[in-house]
């Protein structure tokens, strides 16, 4: 039986998917990890912990978050 995607989830159920790491990541693994999903979904899960939760966005989600990003929107968030 498949294991329902959800948000939360143990990344460790999402079988088969291959995580991709930005080329920003820092030695020390402050970083996240991205993999599309065979619905079409999009999961995130923290490299320092690739067994814990994921979540889980569409890609209308992860689509406005790019946008904000390119944008500058959450530039208020690292400075």
């Amino acid at each position: 039986m498949a294991t329902k995607v959800h948000n939360g989830m143990s990344a460790a159920d999402l079988n088969g998917v291959t995580w991709t790491k930005s080329s920003y990541s820092d030695a020390i693994g402050n970083c996240v990890e991205f993999a599309v999903l065979g619905g079409g979904e999009i999961a995130m899960r923290n490299s320092r912990f690739p067994d814990g939760p994921a979540l889980v966005y569409t890609r209308a989600e992860m689509a406005a978050f790019v946008a904000g990003a390119r944008d500058g929107e959450f530039d208020d968030l690292v400075d």
